[in-house]
């Protein structure tokens, strides 16, 4: 059963008021800006936005047999280890698919003959406009591993029903894993 939205909400309406604009900070993979702003109440104030050079992508393959594979390591910004769906990003001009067959193949090995987009995300909205999708990955075929310079990374096999687990009692705790984990699970449900 399909809810529409109340009917005094409009989506379209905008109700802050950019001022001005300034780069403070940009790399190879993020710019971040400093807006002056009139937030909805009417008081001037300012916002910052990180604009990412590329687009969040999450795989979630899973074999004949209901298994799944997770990449774990060590996350830097928040200095513990991270187990998580294989994933990286694309850039922003290219089609998000073939990004995400090469995030696959670069940190698991795998490719896949059946590619099914599960999930379009915004990773945090309130401070980046970093767009996610995650893909469901099946029709697996094993190959070699290629992982970046900056990547240690380890591969773990395991049932999906065992990664929805770690989801559900907060051991997987990233946003497009938990996002893609679930929905996978879902689009698989319903179809048995």
């Amino acid at each position: 059963m399909s809810q529409s939205l109340p009917p005094s909400v409009d989506t379209n309406h905008n109700p802050w008021q950019t001022l001005a604009s300034e780069v403070k900070y940009q790399n190879p993979w993020i710019s971040v800006r400093e807006d002056a702003v009139l937030n909805p109440g009417g008081g001037r104030g300012i916002y910052g936005v990180v604009t990412m050079k590329n687009k969040a992508l999450g795989i979630v393959p899973v074999d004949a047999e209901g298994n799944t594979w997770l990449v774990g390591q060590y996350r830097y910004p928040l200095n513990e280890y991270s187990w998580e769906i294989p994933m990286g990003g694309g850039p922003v001009g290219l089609d998000v698919l073939e990004s995400a067959q090469r995030e696959l193949r670069e940190e698991t090995g795998l490719t896949a003959a059946r590619w099914t987009r599960i999930a379009r995300l915004h990773t945090s909205n309130s401070v980046t406009d970093e767009e996610g999708f995650v893909f469901l990955a099946e029709d697996l075929t094993m190959g070699e591993v290629e992982p970046e310079e900056t990547e240690d990374l380890r591969l773990w096999k395991l049932p999906l029903a065992n990664a929805i687990r770690m989801v559900m009692d907060d051991r997987i705790t990233d946003g497009v894993s938990v996002a893609g984990l679930l929905k996978a699970e879902k689009v698989l449900a319903a179809r048995a």
